[in-house]
């Protein structure tokens, strides 16, 4: 006999909590970690590779925030991102229930890939930094071209940094720089 007086529905939808989510100032994405138990080695740190896991997870949320569905392009047969290449360097640990935040800024934009930087701070510590570049690849596996929306959302992104001199798709100039050796 069931003696508590909790509903078995499921509050409206309005009710439920949403998945965190990041935000962008200036044209750098951040996004807020909480390390789990689950995310540390045997000596109670942050696992090395799970540094891999909190930056995928800054990317994702920075794409949906420039309103790029990976999701629908794979789903019709246009493809998707893949990593082609990282650098990681690791210089002081996280431990368990830290607060972190990651911070991806656009580096450059082809055709076809995206290089990104991504660090993680701990209260204004530095924690981990990774340069990554991302290819855009069909279903083949084959390099292709971004869909035009997507470079478009990556130069609007881009355009907000304080960098925005540098900033820009490979082999353009930035609007805001025409001298190249500026």
């Amino acid at each position: 006999m069931r003696t508590d007086n909790h509903e078995t529905a499921a509050p409206p939808g309005d009710a439920l909590p949403v998945p965190a989510g990041g935000s962008i100032l200036r044209g750098v994405h951040y996004y807020a970690v909480r390390v789990f138990f689950e995310d540390t080695d045997l000596s109670g740190v942050v696992y090395h590779a799970n540094y891999l896991r909190f930056f995928e997870r800054a990317r994702s949320d920075l794409l949906r925030m420039l309103d790029i569905d990976q999701r629908a392009a794979h789903e019709a047969g246009e493809g998707a991102y893949a990593v082609s290449d990282l650098t990681i360097r690791y210089v002081a640990p996280a431990r368990l229930d830290d607060e972190m935040m990651i911070e991806t800024r656009a580096v450059q934009i082809g055709r076809a890939s995206c290089k990104l930087n991504q660090k993680a701070w701990r209260s204004g510590a530095l924690l981990a930094e990774m340069d990554v570049r991302v290819g855009f690849v069909a279903p083949n596996g084959r390099p292709r071209r971004q869909p035009e929306n997507w470079l478009d959302a990556f130069d609007d992104f881009m355009a907000r940094s304080p960098d925005a001199s540098i900033a820009g798709r490979q082999g353009a100039l930035p609007e805001n720089n025409p001298d190249p050796k500026a």
